[in-house]
């Protein structure tokens, strides 16, 4: 069984001002339905974004398997219940949440999104001395307010979650889930470093972009994405076929 698992945004979608007008390159979401149409073969988003949020720019309808919030969600199975929080982590989402919107509020360019399990502030329409200052103003006062929350610094991004789960986790649970024997995954993000962490021997992961990386592939763009999914839908139906 192989695992084709992918990062969304800066991996199969280029990097958008708006969030929500995000979209997977044309030839990158063909390769994707023409894998998971294959025999032995899975596909899976692995995203930051929200499940809801994945579905509605990613379009994957039930037959691909999804983790967003960092592997805080997941939809892995029709009708699975949605994620359940305590009241304290409710509690501690809900004073995030007013830390982040009081820090964008004075700084301009900022903007915050808000996830089931936490809040993250987008720093890329700012300029670059207002998004520093941003950044260190909301690290230092969600450090001091809300200690046990874990931060997930990304590109243009200070994310922050009352669940500690990371990509790497869900490549773990969609491996077992699906029973792969293989895994292919590629990301452009800070975090997606949990996930090529996360691979055995075999597997196969690509950095998309520039930055240190545990990946031992490389490609500059999404596009490029696109290239290699095209050509491993290729050689995989070849060999499917040969069995």
């Amino acid at each position: 069984m192989l695992l084709v698992a992918l990062d969304f945004d800066g991996n199969i979608s280029v990097h958008v001002d708006d969030p929500e007008a995000a979209g997977p390159l044309p030839e990158a979401a063909e390769a994707v339905e023409a894998l998971s149409a294959l025999d032995s073969t899975s596909v899976a988003l692995v995203s930051g974004r929200a499940i809801d949020s994945l579905v509605e720019v990613s379009g994957a309808g039930d037959h691909i398997l999804l983790a967003g919030s960092h592997g805080g969600e997941y939809r892995m199975e029709v009708g699975a219940p949605p994620l359940s929080l305590s009241e304290k982590e409710l509690d501690d989402v809900e004073r995030l949440g007013a830390i982040l919107h009081e820090v964008s509020s004075r700084h301009p360019g900022t903007a915050v999104e808000s996830k089931p399990a936490g809040h993250a502030l987008h720093l890329r329409n700012a300029d670059d001395e207002v998004a520093l200052d941003a950044q260190h103003d909301v690290r230092r006062r969600v450090l001091a307010e809300l200690p046990g929350v874990t931060a997930r610094p990304g590109k243009d991004v200070e994310e922050f979650s009352v669940l500690a789960a990371t990509k790497g986790d869900a490549i773990e649970r969609i491996r077992a889930h699906v029973g792969a024997t293989a895994t292919y995954y590629s990301g452009d993000d800070l975090t997606d470093e949990d996930a090529f962490r996360a691979l055995h021997d075999g597997d196969v992961g690509v950095k998309v972009g520039p930055g240190d990386t545990l990946a031992p592939f490389r490609v500059p763009a999404p596009v490029d994405v696109a290239v290699i999914l095209t050509r491993l839908a290729e050689l995989r139906a070849t060999h499917v076929r040969s069995r």
